[in-house]
């Protein structure tokens, strides 16, 4: 254990670094430029294209095609990996270790997130095609491989950088989409639904028989509907993401306006501490400022995109196997995934957090950086919860509920992403391979401590970060003209050709009249 978070913190503290960041947040603020802020210039176009087409029947009608979802389905698929821990014991941590000020960084990261975003599933749905077994397949992979490697010089690179994104999202399905998620689940049941009787039997290395069954439970789970593939997880995660986020956002909702005298103040220190974090400029007496502003910074865009995955090339490997033709209509759910995940859901962590008990005594406070006694950041939400509803400690409940809905999607979600990269390497007919390793990883999340199961999976998100933005980026005249295309048509009423694949044939396919 001492080996393997020496060797990742080393790898850990490269690819979050300046180069990793300036990578991701430039990226962002490229593809705003190019498509000229289209989620400001066009936000009116894209929620109504999004949460206000939510009713009609092309958006919600399951379809009958093989291996292809609805985008309501797409939508609730990427949501489930992405809605995750990242929102609740995430955002906690984030301001545990970066202050309130980090909450900031994560909004300034959605922001320009939205357009990465955006971007990938642009890509995603112009360079996809069908499998083997007819089923869609898209992702960074192929957008690297048939965009970047038909570039000038650069068809062994984009080669090269395919197979080690698809490497690297192996890895972190077993990190962000197994270990850290189900890490996160076992810790917070564990404290709210105690059965001592088990919990006080040690197994080995301090991990009690109680945390093992609950990992062993939630094996289980997992491999009863995993290894049914994506039509089965999309069905499960249209049932359960949609009623999770309301239930959070309304719970939330309550114990923020039970402290509403606190609400002004909590965005006074989020927008305050951003630049000058409290707690530092009064224990160090500004000498050590700079190194809080970069920690707030750096806190804010890790778990940010830890949170909503923007960046990561990841929800594109879902988004590519929706029904639609238009790769701007798949690209636009994008941003609502985005501004949903950490716009609406971690800021109402943020504002529970900051809001319960006031910000100088509550369950944290913002001046002097410390947490409540007897929490940590991975219960610092329940604390808050049950501060509010004490009664039975219903409170912690209701976190612990949330959490494992929260967690357990993301797993779900997560096992199609990793079954993706693994089809591109070794073929689709051998992706239950692994969906079934997937399974066994669950058990090691209820044995690992939390730190290092979290700081694996920030390391594994970094690792994919690099080939997806370098793709995204080398890509980004054509998102432009893509966009452009797309603006013309359906917007402007020009009569010009859609921009639909990358391939003569799909493009014809694609263009040919719905019966």
């Amino acid at each position: 254990m001492e080996l393997i978070t020496k060797i990742n913190g080393s790898i850990n503290g490269f690819v979050w670094g300046a180069v990793g960041l300036v990578l991701l947040i430039g990226t962002g603020i490229l593809m705003t430029c190019v498509t000229k802020v289209f989620q400001i210039s066009r936000l009116g176009h894209w929620w109504k294209e999004t949460i206000g087409s939510i009713f009609k029947k092309d958006v919600i009608s399951h379809t009958k095609e093989k291996g292809t979802i609805s985008p309501f389905q797409a939508l609730c698929t990427a949501l489930a990996a992405t809605v995750g821990t990242g929102n609740i014991a995430g955002v906690a941590a984030a301001i545990a270790t970066g202050g309130a000020g980090a909450v900031f960084w994560m909004w300034v990261a959605a922001f320009f997130g939205m357009m990465t975003n955006f971007s990938e599933n642009v890509l995603g749905i112009f360079y996809r095609r069908k499998n083997v077994n007819g089923e869609w397949s898209g992702g960074a992979m192929y957008y690297l491989r048939d965009g970047l490697g038909s570039k000038k010089h650069c068809k062994w690179i984009g080669s090269v950088l395919a197979v080690l994104f698809c490497l690297f999202t192996m890895l972190a399905s077993f990190g962000i989409g197994s270990m850290g998620q189900v890490n996160k689940i076992v810790a917070n049941i564990a404290v709210a639904f105690d059965v001592s009787a088990l919990s006080s039997i040690e197994v080995f290395g301090g991990i009690s028989l109680y945390n093992l069954i609950i990992g062993a439970a939630i094996m289980l789970l997992t491999a009863l509907i995993t290894l049914g593939g994506l039509k089965r997880i999309a069905s499960v995660a249209e049932k359960i993401v949609p009623f999770m986020v309301v239930l959070f956002v309304l719970g939330s909702l309550v114990i923020i306006g039970i402290h509403y005298q606190s609400i002004l103040p909590a965005f006074k220190a989020i927008f305050v501490n951003a630049f000058a974090p409290e707690s530092f400029v009064k224990s160090a007496g500004g000498g050590l400022l700079g190194y809080a502003v970069a920690t707030a910074i750096t806190q804010g865009f890790k778990r940010g995109v830890f949170s909503n995955e923007a960046g990561l090339g990841s929800s594109v490997m879902v988004h590519s196997n929706s029904n639609v033709k238009e790769p701007v209509k798949q690209g636009m759910w994008g941003i609502f995934e985005v501004f949903a995940d950490t716009m609406i859901v971690c800021t109402m962590t943020a504002l529970v957090v900051l809001t319960t008990g006031g910000l100088e005594g509550g369950v944290f406070n913002v001046k002097t950086g410390e947490i409540a006694q007897g929490l940590t950041d991975a219960t610092l939400v329940g604390g808050a919860f049950n501060s509010v509803f004490s009664w039975g400690d219903i409170g912690q409940k209701f976190i612990a509920i949330a959490m494992f809905l929260f967690a357990f999607t993301t797993v779900l979600g997560w096992s199609h992403y990793g079954s993706k990269a693994w089809e591109y390497l070794f073929g689709a007919k051998t992706t239950v391979i692994f969906r079934i390793i997937h399974v066994c990883t669950v058990i090691f999340g209820a044995v690992l401590t939390s730190t290092l199961a979290w700081d694996i999976s920030d390391t594994f998100n970094g690792l994919m970060m690099f080939p997806n933005l370098i793709a995204v980026v080398a890509l980004s005249p054509l998102v432009a003209k893509i966009t452009k295309n797309y603006i013309d048509r359906k917007l402007r009423g020009k009569d010009v050709s859609p921009l639909l694949s990358y391939d003569p044939a799909i493009q014809a396919e694609m263009e040919k009249p719905e019966d």
